[in-house]
């Protein structure tokens, strides 16, 4: 599939692709005119390249994480890289949550002093 139908099926841009390859995320084969030609593999590869991106992970980091993800053969010395990449997303879950508790509090308090005609002025926990 060529560059634009990849960036649709994974929902990312043209330009995020091309970033991709760039760093060695991504790999297209090249049609005789030069455009660039993807497997339908690169769809799932794409989505799991946003999902460690959101979760933190650097583009260096995630080139170095990508093959072994992929097909799952590691390295002890990767494995415990991969625990320590798991450990920093589990510590960022634990902040959002965090995070959604204390604007919950804000939006109970908020919502409660409209239900009873009091000021809208809250202070967060």
């Amino acid at each position: 599939m060529r560059i634009g139908e990849l960036a649709t099926k994974a929902g990312v841009s043209v330009r995020a692709l091309r970033y991709y390859e760039e760093h060695e995320l991504l790999a297209a084969d090249r049609s005789p005119s030069g455009q660039r030609l993807y497997a339908q593999e690169a769809v799932d590869r794409v989505r799991l390249i946003q999902q460690l991106y959101a979760a933190g992970l650097s583009s260096r980091t995630i080139v170095e994480l990508l093959p072994s993800v992929v097909d799952g053969n590691a390295t002890p010395e990767l494995l415990d890289r991969l625990s320590v990449e798991r450990d920093h997303i589990d510590n960022k879950i634990a902040e959002l949550a965090d995070a959604r508790e204390r604007l919950d509090s804000v939006i109970g308090g908020a919502t409660e002093n409209l239900r009873t005609g009091r000021s809208c002025r809250v202070s967060a926990p």
